[in-house]
């Protein structure tokens, strides 16, 4: 154990920092300001507070360690934080912004930790930081159409005559209008581009919505680090002006009108049904959200369908076209949101690292070291500190383009007019979805 006001080192911080998220995993329970209180330490956070700055860690009289989210500025009481502002002060390639500040602390005394628990703040969506910034606290429940759609993907079941479909569904919270049900074809995990066209798709017919909840899946989220970023899906949906807010873990009841939604489906568009060809089952998928949206009666409605409920939910009024997209992405909110977050990454023997799908090379000499990321949006870097290094390092950040954000659509849009492949490979099938949707696409 260090010392009290001991400096740490990279590979400490990194080591505390998974430490407190194990903990958070395990040893948590709820009081009811949305507090995580856990036997050596505390961790407040909140459902969209903004990805969190520098991690400054100290230990105090008891050794015992303790993080917290703090919603203004850098506070402390403990002695070896008396200098914390000129330590983390503007000149810093990674000091904190005024809001959403990630603080360690030493733990306060048992009998006072209730009584001491900092308040908690709503703000944006979380970012990526030191501690998986996971939403720990339940969604305020929206109450206007197309305010909250719900997305997931159900598990794979098998359907006559199409063979092996996983069904994404996305469901409008407030109106529990059926947005989209998505089938994907022959795979137990849908990829980027299926949830990318199932969401045009829904956009194309009711416009843009102002959130989308998600769970923790690997296309939503990255699970492989206690440090995540983005993912592109995420992205994306911010440079459209959507907001992602993620479920709890461990907690389906975050999610649990979609789930309602995918037994509605299956039981009404799968089950018992045969289907020629892919697009047959689509066909048929769309028919029957027809009939659940305009005339099928719910009981969460008083009994009338989504658009008797409420007739107003046909359409958001933020419009959307696939020949629009890209003038509508706007990589200015993407680069706002990422200039709040700070990322941990170890380095290879190759002197490589990853970050957000993309490897970045720092060279050999820094091998087997950690390394602290933050970005810059004006010079569109990567401000990387590896550990022991006091200066920092410059690297352009790869994905951060209106291309790499569209995926397929911006190849299709780009290419000139030409025949597709027979047969019809899932790509293709997409392909075609695509030139249905585009006014004035020659085939």
């Amino acid at each position: 154990m260090h010392s009290r006001g001991q400096t740490t080192t990279f590979q400490t911080r990194l080591e505390i920092s998974e430490h407190a998220e194990a903990r958070v995993e395990q040893h948590t329970h709820r009081n009811g300001r949305g507090v995580l209180n856990l036997d050596r330490t505390q961790v407040a956070t909140t459902l969209h507070s903004p990805g969190t700055s520098w991690l400054n860690i100290s230990s105090g009289p008891s050794g015992h360690w303790s993080t917290e989210y703090l919603s203004q500025g850098i506070k402390g009481n403990h002695p070896s934080l008396a200098q914390a502002p000129s330590r983390l002060g503007t000149s810093h390639p990674f000091s904190g912004t005024q809001d959403g500040c990630l603080l360690v602390r030493p733990a306060a005394p048992e009998s006072s930790r209730h009584s001491q628990a900092p308040q908690t703040h709503g703000l944006d969506a979380p970012l990526s930081t030191a501690s998986r910034p996971t939403p720990t606290t339940a969604p305020n429940t929206p109450n206007t159409p197309h305010q909250e759609w719900q997305m997931d993907a159900q598990g794979i079941m098998q359907v006559e005559g199409v063979g092996k479909v996983s069904l994404i569904t996305i469901v409008d919270v407030t109106s529990r209008l059926k947005a989209e049900s998505y089938p994907g074809l022959e795979t137990t995990n849908p990829a980027l581009c299926d949830y990318q066209l199932a969401l045009r798709r829904a956009f194309l017919t009711y416009g843009l919505p102002g959130i989308l909840t998600l769970d923790h899946g690997t296309v939503f989220y990255d699970n492989t680090t206690p440090s995540p970023f983005p993912t592109r899906l995420h992205l994306w949906l911010l440079a459209l002006g959507v907001q992602v807010r993620f479920t709890r873990k461990r907690c389906p009841t975050d999610h649990a009108i979609i789930e309602r939604t995918h037994q509605t489906m299956t039981a009404q568009a799968l089950l018992g049904q045969t289907y020629s060809s892919p697009a047959a089952l689509w066909a048929g998928l769309d028919e029957r959200r027809q009939v659940l949206n305009h005339h099928l009666p719910s009981r969460a409605l008083a009994h009338q369908a989504p658009l008797e409920a409420y007739p107003h939910a046909i359409h958001s009024g933020r419009s959307y076209r696939p020949e629009w997209e890209e003038e509508l992405l706007s990589l200015e909110q993407v680069c706002s949101y990422l200039a709040q977050g700070r990322w941990f990454r170890s380095i290879r023997t190759n002197g490589f690292f990853d970050l957000g799908g993309y490897r970045y090379y720092l060279g050999k000499h820094f091998a087997h070291r950690s390394v602290a990321i933050g970005f810059d949006p004006d010079a569109m870097v990567l401000i990387c500190q590896p550990e022991g290094c006091e200066d920092t390092l410059q690297m352009p950040i790869q994905g951060i383009t209106k291309a790499e954000l569209m995926g397929e659509l911006a190849l299709l849009q780009a290419l000139p007019v030409y025949q597709l492949a027979l047969p019809f490979s899932l790509a293709a099938w997409r392909q075609l979805e695509y030139a249905h949707d585009l006014r004035g696409t020659t085939w």
